[in-house]
Protein backbone atom coordinates (compact mmCIF):
# COMPACT_ATOMS: atom_id res chain seq x y z
CA UNK A 1 0.00 0.00 0.00
CA UNK A 2 1.58 3.24 -0.87
CA UNK A 3 1.15 6.89 1.26
CA UNK A 4 -0.85 9.22 -0.36
CA UNK A 5 0.28 11.88 2.28
CA UNK A 6 3.40 12.28 3.91
CA UNK A 7 4.49 14.67 6.58
CA UNK A 8 3.62 15.17 10.61
CA UNK A 9 1.48 15.36 13.79
CA UNK A 10 2.45 18.26 15.88
CA UNK A 11 0.50 19.21 19.24
CA UNK A 12 2.98 21.89 21.57
CA UNK A 13 6.22 20.87 21.05
CA UNK A 14 6.05 17.16 20.09
CA UNK A 15 6.54 16.39 16.49
CA UNK A 16 5.40 12.88 15.40
CA UNK A 17 6.46 12.04 11.47
CA UNK A 18 3.76 10.40 9.82
CA UNK A 19 2.75 8.64 6.82
CA UNK A 20 -1.04 9.34 5.47
CA UNK A 21 -2.70 5.22 3.90
CA UNK A 22 -6.26 4.77 3.18
CA UNK A 23 -8.16 3.14 5.50
CA UNK A 24 -11.35 2.59 3.63
CA UNK A 25 -12.34 1.60 -0.20
CA UNK A 26 -14.88 2.30 -2.53
CA UNK A 27 -16.09 -0.67 -4.73
CA UNK A 28 -18.57 -0.10 -7.22
CA UNK A 29 -19.25 -1.67 -11.15
CA UNK A 30 -17.87 0.81 -13.54
CA UNK A 31 -20.18 0.75 -16.84
CA UNK A 32 -19.54 2.00 -20.09
CA UNK A 33 -21.20 3.98 -22.59
CA UNK A 34 -21.54 2.34 -26.37
CA UNK A 35 -22.94 2.93 -29.46
CA UNK A 36 -25.87 0.12 -29.39
CA UNK A 37 -25.33 -0.70 -33.12
CA UNK A 38 -21.55 -1.53 -33.02
CA UNK A 39 -20.93 -1.27 -29.22
CA UNK A 40 -18.27 0.86 -29.88
CA UNK A 41 -17.01 2.98 -26.52
CA UNK A 42 -18.53 6.74 -26.37
CA UNK A 43 -15.97 9.41 -25.80
CA UNK A 44 -16.45 12.48 -24.39
CA UNK A 45 -14.99 15.85 -25.99
CA UNK A 46 -14.09 19.12 -24.32
CA UNK A 47 -15.54 21.70 -26.07
CA UNK A 48 -16.33 25.81 -25.69
CA UNK A 49 -20.36 27.48 -25.17
CA UNK A 50 -19.19 30.07 -27.70
CA UNK A 51 -18.45 28.26 -30.63
CA UNK A 52 -18.89 23.98 -29.65
CA UNK A 53 -15.29 23.62 -31.06
CA UNK A 54 -13.05 21.03 -29.33
CA UNK A 55 -10.42 22.73 -26.84
CA UNK A 56 -7.21 20.92 -26.11
CA UNK A 57 -5.83 20.57 -23.05
CA UNK A 58 -3.02 23.29 -22.99
CA UNK A 59 -5.72 25.65 -24.10
CA UNK A 60 -7.89 25.36 -20.79
CA UNK A 61 -7.20 26.95 -17.88
CA UNK A 62 -9.11 27.24 -14.07
CA UNK A 63 -11.65 29.97 -13.88
CA UNK A 64 -14.07 31.35 -10.44
CA UNK A 65 -17.18 32.54 -11.67
CA UNK A 66 -17.42 35.64 -9.15
CA UNK A 67 -20.38 36.95 -10.92
CA UNK A 68 -22.48 35.64 -13.78
CA UNK A 69 -20.82 35.77 -16.96
CA UNK A 70 -17.05 37.13 -15.24
CA UNK A 71 -14.37 34.92 -14.31
CA UNK A 72 -10.94 35.09 -12.43
CA UNK A 73 -8.66 33.26 -13.95
CA UNK A 74 -6.26 30.92 -11.63
CA UNK A 75 -2.73 29.84 -12.74
CA UNK A 76 -0.62 26.97 -11.26
CA UNK A 77 1.34 29.26 -9.62
CA UNK A 78 -1.11 31.12 -7.86
CA UNK A 79 -2.63 28.20 -6.10
CA UNK A 80 1.45 27.25 -5.11
CA UNK A 81 0.81 31.21 -3.70
CA UNK A 82 -1.60 30.12 -0.85
CA UNK A 83 0.42 29.60 2.02
CA UNK A 84 -1.12 28.24 5.12
CA UNK A 85 0.85 26.31 8.08
CA UNK A 86 -1.24 23.05 7.25
CA UNK A 87 0.38 22.15 4.27
CA UNK A 88 2.92 19.45 5.59
CA UNK A 89 1.94 18.68 9.02
CA UNK A 90 -1.58 17.94 11.03
CA UNK A 91 -1.22 20.40 13.43
CA UNK A 92 -3.32 19.55 16.53
CA UNK A 93 -4.82 22.87 18.06
CA UNK A 94 -7.00 21.34 20.62
CA UNK A 95 -8.51 18.23 22.09
CA UNK A 96 -12.26 17.18 23.03
CA UNK A 97 -14.54 14.52 24.07
CA UNK A 98 -15.33 12.12 21.34
CA UNK A 99 -18.72 11.63 22.69
CA UNK A 100 -19.33 15.48 22.21
CA UNK A 101 -18.62 15.78 18.19
CA UNK A 102 -21.90 15.22 16.01
CA UNK A 103 -21.51 12.10 13.79
CA UNK A 104 -22.24 13.72 10.84
CA UNK A 105 -18.66 15.67 11.05
CA UNK A 106 -16.69 12.78 9.91
CA UNK A 107 -16.46 11.61 6.56
CA UNK A 108 -13.15 9.85 5.38
CA UNK A 109 -10.57 7.92 7.29
CA UNK A 110 -6.91 7.26 6.85
CA UNK A 111 -4.60 5.27 8.88
CA UNK A 112 -1.56 7.02 10.11
CA UNK A 113 1.76 4.96 10.25
CA UNK A 114 5.00 6.04 12.13
CA UNK A 115 8.16 6.88 10.62
CA UNK A 116 10.93 6.47 11.78
CA UNK A 117 11.81 8.09 15.07
CA UNK A 118 8.39 8.77 15.70
CA UNK A 119 7.46 5.43 17.23
CA UNK A 120 7.36 6.48 20.72
CA UNK A 121 5.90 9.64 20.73
CA UNK A 122 3.22 8.01 18.34
CA UNK A 123 2.56 4.95 20.85
CA UNK A 124 2.32 7.81 23.66
CA UNK A 125 -0.45 9.37 21.82
CA UNK A 126 -2.20 6.67 21.12
CA UNK A 127 -2.52 5.31 24.61
CA UNK A 128 -3.10 9.21 25.98
CA UNK A 129 -5.81 10.00 23.55
CA UNK A 130 -7.24 5.87 24.37
CA UNK A 131 -7.20 6.53 27.86
CA UNK A 132 -8.94 10.06 27.97
CA UNK A 133 -11.66 9.33 25.65
CA UNK A 134 -10.60 12.80 23.33
CA UNK A 135 -9.78 13.03 19.96
CA UNK A 136 -7.19 15.54 18.30
CA UNK A 137 -8.83 18.76 16.22
CA UNK A 138 -6.54 19.55 13.55
CA UNK A 139 -6.35 21.13 10.35
CA UNK A 140 -4.44 19.25 6.92
CA UNK A 141 -4.01 20.68 3.55
CA UNK A 142 -3.97 17.49 1.15
CA UNK A 143 -4.89 18.07 -2.88
CA UNK A 144 -4.45 21.93 -2.81
CA UNK A 145 -7.76 21.71 0.11
CA UNK A 146 -7.64 22.54 3.67
CA UNK A 147 -9.25 19.90 5.73
CA UNK A 148 -10.95 20.04 9.20
CA UNK A 149 -9.90 16.82 10.81
CA UNK A 150 -9.64 14.27 13.49
CA UNK A 151 -6.51 12.10 14.89
CA UNK A 152 -8.56 9.36 16.96
CA UNK A 153 -7.08 5.76 17.96
CA UNK A 154 -8.47 3.04 16.54
CA UNK A 155 -7.34 -0.34 17.29
CA UNK A 156 -3.48 -0.49 17.60
CA UNK A 157 -3.19 2.27 15.43
CA UNK A 158 -4.23 5.62 14.76
CA UNK A 159 -6.63 7.60 12.50
CA UNK A 160 -6.51 10.37 10.50
CA UNK A 161 -10.70 11.51 10.20
CA UNK A 162 -11.51 14.39 7.73
CA UNK A 163 -14.38 16.14 8.81
CA UNK A 164 -16.94 18.23 7.93
CA UNK A 165 -16.24 22.02 9.20
CA UNK A 166 -19.85 23.77 10.50
CA UNK A 167 -20.91 25.57 7.78
CA UNK A 168 -20.92 22.53 5.74
CA UNK A 169 -23.64 20.49 7.91
CA UNK A 170 -27.31 21.14 7.09
CA UNK A 171 -29.71 22.15 9.31
CA UNK A 172 -32.75 19.92 8.37
CA UNK A 173 -35.39 22.75 10.03
CA UNK A 174 -37.40 22.06 7.66
CA UNK A 175 -38.08 18.72 7.84
CA UNK A 176 -40.70 16.85 9.75
CA UNK A 177 -38.65 14.71 12.82
CA UNK A 178 -42.07 12.95 14.01
CA UNK A 179 -41.62 13.80 17.72
CA UNK A 180 -44.64 16.03 18.31
CA UNK A 181 -46.58 12.39 17.53
CA UNK A 182 -47.58 11.14 21.01
CA UNK A 183 -46.27 8.07 22.06
CA UNK A 184 -47.52 5.62 24.89
CA UNK A 185 -45.74 3.61 27.57
CA UNK A 186 -46.90 0.05 26.34
CA UNK A 187 -45.47 1.33 22.50
CA UNK A 188 -42.22 2.26 24.32
CA UNK A 189 -41.99 -0.85 25.84
CA UNK A 190 -42.28 -2.85 23.17
CA UNK A 191 -40.42 -1.31 20.68
CA UNK A 192 -37.43 -1.49 23.44
CA UNK A 193 -37.60 -5.39 23.91
CA UNK A 194 -37.79 -5.64 20.28
CA UNK A 195 -34.39 -3.45 19.39
CA UNK A 196 -33.10 -5.70 22.50
CA UNK A 197 -34.46 -9.15 20.93
CA UNK A 198 -33.07 -8.31 17.60
CA UNK A 199 -29.18 -7.06 19.36
CA UNK A 200 -26.21 -8.83 18.50
CA UNK A 201 -22.43 -8.42 18.59
CA UNK A 202 -21.00 -5.70 15.79
CA UNK A 203 -19.74 -8.50 13.05
CA UNK A 204 -19.23 -6.49 9.96
CA UNK A 205 -18.36 -8.91 7.63
CA UNK A 206 -21.84 -10.44 7.93
CA UNK A 207 -23.56 -7.70 6.08
CA UNK A 208 -22.65 -8.00 2.02
CA UNK A 209 -23.80 -5.61 -0.67
CA UNK A 210 -26.72 -8.18 -2.31
CA UNK A 211 -27.28 -5.31 -4.99
CA UNK A 212 -23.86 -5.58 -6.21
CA UNK A 213 -23.54 -9.54 -6.00
CA UNK A 214 -27.07 -10.00 -7.82
CA UNK A 215 -26.00 -7.46 -11.04
CA UNK A 216 -22.35 -9.34 -11.17
CA UNK A 217 -24.56 -12.59 -11.02
CA UNK A 218 -26.48 -11.49 -14.03
CA UNK A 219 -23.02 -10.25 -15.99
CA UNK A 220 -21.71 -13.37 -15.46
CA UNK A 221 -25.07 -15.03 -17.15
CA UNK A 222 -24.83 -12.72 -19.69
CA UNK A 223 -20.94 -12.88 -20.79
CA UNK A 224 -21.38 -16.57 -20.87
CA UNK A 225 -24.62 -16.39 -23.25
CA UNK A 226 -26.79 -17.57 -20.83
CA UNK A 227 -30.68 -16.26 -20.37
CA UNK A 228 -31.46 -14.44 -17.39
CA UNK A 229 -33.69 -15.84 -14.87
CA UNK A 230 -36.32 -13.46 -13.83
CA UNK A 231 -36.53 -13.75 -9.75
CA UNK A 232 -39.70 -12.59 -7.51
CA UNK A 233 -39.38 -9.50 -6.51
CA UNK A 234 -40.73 -9.08 -3.16
CA UNK A 235 -43.50 -7.15 -2.34
CA UNK A 236 -42.78 -3.83 -0.77
CA UNK A 237 -44.35 -3.82 3.11
CA UNK A 238 -48.09 -1.32 3.88
CA UNK A 239 -46.87 2.07 4.72
CA UNK A 240 -50.30 2.75 6.62
CA UNK A 241 -49.60 1.39 9.95
CA UNK A 242 -52.99 1.60 11.67
CA UNK A 243 -52.04 -0.61 14.91
CA UNK A 244 -48.74 -0.29 16.12
CA UNK A 245 -49.04 -2.54 19.16
CA UNK A 246 -50.12 -5.44 16.52
CA UNK A 247 -46.84 -4.68 14.39
CA UNK A 248 -45.09 -4.20 17.30
CA UNK A 249 -45.86 -8.04 19.14
CA UNK A 250 -45.69 -9.35 14.92
CA UNK A 251 -42.01 -8.29 15.10
CA UNK A 252 -41.68 -9.75 18.25
CA UNK A 253 -42.60 -13.17 17.76
CA UNK A 254 -40.80 -12.99 14.27
CA UNK A 255 -37.30 -12.13 16.05
CA UNK A 256 -37.89 -14.60 18.80
CA UNK A 257 -38.40 -17.52 16.16
CA UNK A 258 -35.14 -16.28 13.85
CA UNK A 259 -32.66 -15.61 16.70
CA UNK A 260 -32.25 -19.44 18.26
CA UNK A 261 -31.88 -20.19 14.56
CA UNK A 262 -28.94 -17.69 13.88
CA UNK A 263 -27.23 -18.88 17.31
CA UNK A 264 -27.42 -21.81 15.88
CA UNK A 265 -25.87 -21.85 12.73
CA UNK A 266 -23.26 -19.68 14.12
CA UNK A 267 -22.22 -21.98 17.02
CA UNK A 268 -22.31 -24.73 14.36
CA UNK A 269 -19.89 -22.49 12.22
CA UNK A 270 -17.71 -22.33 15.28
CA UNK A 271 -18.05 -26.05 15.47
CA UNK A 272 -17.00 -27.12 12.12
CA UNK A 273 -14.18 -24.69 11.93
CA UNK A 274 -12.86 -26.30 14.77
CA UNK A 275 -13.33 -29.75 13.52
CA UNK A 276 -11.25 -28.72 10.54
CA UNK A 277 -8.34 -27.93 12.69
CA UNK A 278 -8.01 -30.70 14.43
CA UNK A 279 -8.31 -32.73 11.42
CA UNK A 280 -5.37 -30.62 9.99
CA UNK A 281 -3.51 -30.85 13.64
CA UNK A 282 -3.80 -34.99 13.22
CA UNK A 283 -2.82 -35.11 9.51
CA UNK A 284 -0.07 -33.50 10.38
Amino acid sequence: MRPIWKGSISFGLVYIPIAVYPATREEKLSFRQLRKTDLSPIRYKKVADADMKEVSADQIVKGFEYERGNFVILSDEDFQKVKIESTHSIDITDFVDLEQVDPKFFYKPYFLEPQKGGEKAYALLHKALTGTGKIGVAKVAIGNREYLASVKPDGLFLVLDLMHFAHEILQPAELNSGNSTAVNERELKMAQTLIESMSVPWEPEKYKDEYRDALLEIIEQKAQHREVEDKPVAKPRATNVVDLVKVLQESLNRAQTVKPKRSASRNGNRSTATLVKQKRRAAA
